[in-house]
């Protein structure tokens, strides 16, 4: 017995929308971890996102996204204090992610952007760009979600942070 054109036509639509909902999720309950699988499905540790992401947009043919958190936080990963912004952006490929925006990690006294990273499985590591800046970090760091803290870094990115991120002046961090 064949299946009825209905049923087809059901199927298709299934097929069709499946990859459309899981590419651009909206709402804090559908996304529990949906953002932080897709890394893995790059060959990338789930714990380099926070767990507190409110939406993603994923486009497959580029690679490009674009995440939203519920706040700007920040993360310890070992000894190394890593900030998130608001909103994140890049372009994801297997084991990599550049043209990265959002992320900044403490390097002595100043805060870096983290421009791109890379997996290098074979010696159990990530390599993180920031500009022509490298440094390995161990890929350990980064099997769990991490949880994300607003307390005390926005006194330790010093005040041309806090001043932006309090919108009071339109400053630059360079």
């Amino acid at each position: 017995m064949s299946p009825s054109p209905l049923t087809l036509l059901l199927l298709a639509l299934a097929a069709i929308a499946a990859p459309l909902a899981y590419g651009a999720c909206e709402g804090e309950a559908s996304l529990k971890g949906v953002a932080n699988d897709v890394l893995l499905e790059y060959g990338l540790p789930k714990g380099l996102l926070p767990d507190s992401v409110v939406s993603y947009t994923f486009v497959n043919a580029t690679g490009d996204f674009k995440i939203q958190l519920a706040s700007s936080c920040y993360i310890w990963f070992g000894d190394h204090y890593t900030y998130f912004d608001k909103n994140l952006s890049g372009t994801i490929s297997q084991g990599t992610i550049y043209n990265l925006s959002g992320i900044q990690a403490k390097k002595l006294f100043i805060w870096v952007y983290i421009t791109s990273m890379v997996t290098r499985p074979e010696r159990g590591m990530i390599e993180f760009h920031a500009g022509f800046i490298t440094e390995d970090v161990p890929m350990s760091l980064f099997q769990k979600v991490p949880v994300c803290s607003n307390s005390v870094g926005e006194q330790l990115r010093g005040a041309a942070g806090v001043i932006r991120e309090m919108n009071l002046l339109p400053v630059a961090e360079v």
